[in-house]
């Protein structure tokens, strides 16, 4: 049985490793490379080289939509692509790092696997709203940016030497909690990674970050 109105299906017209030389697409790469250090660094229990990791994977994160949006001569099918592949990268960077952190840090207590499991959902499911509605009227975010987890969690995540470690396991699960709520929210946030200027100040807070997290290390 055919349908007269069906939509006609885009072949695609290049092999799939060519959309990798896109320089975009190189920097959502690369920023999953940082995810994934950030993965490793938390689960051998590292947090300072994590935190440096998932604060780049942010970094990155922005720079390739910029690249992007000032780029000439990308088709169609780049954009699509490149869209589809930030999707994808995004869930695993500001859902899956965030909640092995939580549980890292707690231990793998089986007590936080919830909260783990919420950020997950909730993340997910903010993911798919955007993907499917985009921005608001007013080009803004419903809900806020899944982004802003990382961004905050490794602000957050430089007072843990203040507390003891069960108190802060507390803490942190408390903050991935109360952000996952605020993905989901009905709250209408600014899209702060498309202007040059929040970009390059994400930068300076990526690079202080980093030489704080890293003297932290080299006097660990």
């Amino acid at each position: 049985m055919t349908t007269e109105n069906a939509a006609p299906v885009e072949l695609p017209t290049r092999p799939i490793l060519s959309y990798i030389k896109d320089l975009p697409n190189l920097c959502s790469l690369a920023g999953l490379g940082c995810t994934l250090l950030a993965i490793y660094f938390i689960i051998i229990g590292v947090y300072g080289a994590a935190m440096i990791g998932m604060i780049w994977a942010v970094g990155f994160d922005w720079a390739d939509g910029l690249i992007a949006r000032r780029m000439s001569g990308r088709t169609g099918a780049d954009r699509k692509f490149g869209g589809q592949l930030d999707l994808l990268i995004d869930i695993v960077s500001y859902g899956v790092t965030p909640a092995i952190l939580i549980l890292s840090y707690a231990n793998f207590n089986p007590a936080f696997l919830p909260v783990a499991f919420i950020m997950l959902v909730f993340g997910a499911i903010r993911l798919s709203y955007f993907s499917t509605f985009g921005l608001s009227d007013d080009a803004k975010y419903t809900g806020l940016a899944i982004d802003n987890n990382s961004i905050i969690l490794v602000f957050i995540f430089m007072f843990a030497g203040y507390f003891d470690r069960s108190v802060f396991a507390l803490i942190l699960s408390a903050c991935g909690l109360g952000l996952a709520i605020l993905n989901v929210s009905q709250i209408k946030t600014p899209k702060l990674s498309g202007n040059p200027v929040n970009v390059a100040l994400l930068a300076a807070y990526t690079l202080a970050l980093t030489l704080v997290y890293g003297w932290a290390l080299l006097n660990a």
